[in-house]
């Protein structure tokens, strides 16, 4: 079963499988000696069909080529693998005379999506491209143990990769460039207000994010991970957002991250002023650990601008008991660290900087 070995060895026996898929054709899946089935996916067939057909245990194996559909998985512990960044999905075409499923009509490239008494659970997608779609790259909701791995998602008009009302994701080691707003977006609800979701341990890994309007957005969620990412070129790095509501945002680590010269200008929007030379944002947020990353060259004079900002949440809620510590932040301006928010309990502690704000916190 490809899914449970190491990605090496993963890589080797999925192209052991397309070659030798090949030669059956699509008539038929392939069954694996467990019983799973391998669908094989060729240029100019459906990939929706092909997942509408897979049981739980099953792999949608889509080959090299473009795909001009969006995909919409409902079922658990599927995986749905590309062969690399060269298998493309980009939307269908207006004229498209197959009616649109749920994520096409959402805008969406792939949509992993359960409900609350049924979250989808286990299923992963990997190693291929959503491009060019008017919303979100991927889109999830209502999962629970979602792998998102090696996929390339950009130019999107929001979110490359999007996740709400989910626990226990992982998404690592993906490339997030040029896309609307976020390179990864991971909140309790997309829309709307509410208190944090315990994620049950998250984790944002060893990603490349850039040219976006901020890499990584973490909005009202609870025991979360980022760690190990490249967040380069966007407006703003890492914004790790809260308010009033209860439980708050927090308990959460962005560590050993390289954030650097995230100097892009995005304009105003309805919720934010305009962005520019940010690195690592924490606004209305408790108990958060901002350890060990490298925060160099985020230079700007908007509101939120500099290196490791506390702001004060335009929601209410001051940020408090939250620990800045062990960070290298340098030549980001105007300060390289700034307590903009003064909430109670903030901790700065081991930090090389050469400017803060106010001073003392170097």
């Amino acid at each position: 079963m490809l899914t449970r070995l190491p990605t090496r060895r993963a890589r080797q026996l999925a192209g052991a499988a397309v070659g030798l898929l090949l030669g059956l054709g699509s008539a038929s899946p392939a069954h694996a000696a467990t019983g799973r089935t391998v669908h094989l996916v060729h240029p100019g067939e459906s990939i929706q069909q092909a997942v509408d057909s897979a049981r739980p245990g099953d792999t949608v194996l889509v080959l090299p080529g473009s795909y001009h559909e969006s995909v919409q998985l409902t079922a658990s512990e599927v995986t749905l693998r590309g062969s690399g960044h060269q298998t493309v999905l980009s939307p269908a075409p207006s004229t498209a005379d197959r009616p649109a499923n749920a994520c096409a009509q959402a805008g969406a490239g792939i949509c992993v999506t359960g409900s609350a008494d049924r979250p989808a659970t286990g299923d992963r997608v990997e190693s291929l491209t959503v491009s060019g779609f008017t919303q979100n790259g991927i889109s999830a909701s209502q999962t629970d143990r979602l792998t998102v791995r090696h996929v390339l998602a950009e130019r999107n008009g929001v979110e490359g990769i999007s996740q709400e009302k989910s626990t226990r994701g992982s998404f690592k080691d993906n490339v997030s460039r040029d896309n609307g707003e976020a390179g990864i977006f991971l909140a309790n609800i997309a829309d709307g207000k509410g208190g944090a979701i315990d994620t049950g341990g998250t984790v944002i890994s060893d990603n490349q994010l850039s040219g976006n309007r901020m890499g990584v957005v973490v909005r009202r969620l609870r025991d979360l991970t980022v760690e190990h990412n490249t967040i380069t070129g966007n407006c703003g790095g890492v914004f790790v957002v809260g308010d009033d509501d209860r439980p708050r945002t927090g308990a959460l680590s962005v560590t050993h991250n390289r954030v650097n010269a995230n100097n892009k200008y995005c304009p105003p929007s309805d919720k934010l002023p305009y962005i520019q030379g940010t690195g690592i944002v924490l606004t209305g947020v408790e108990s958060t650990r901002v350890t060990h990353n490298e925060v160099d060259g985020n230079v700007g004079a908007a509101p939120m601008s500099g290196g490791i900002v506390l702001f004060l949440s335009y929601n209410g809620g001051p940020s408090a008991d939250n620990t800045i510590s062990g960070n290298v932040a340098t030549g980001n301006g105007p300060a390289d660290l700034a307590d903009r928010d003064g909430g109670p309990g903030n901790a700065f502690t081991g930090n090389r900087c050469q400017v803060s704000q106010p001073a003392g916190r170097c």
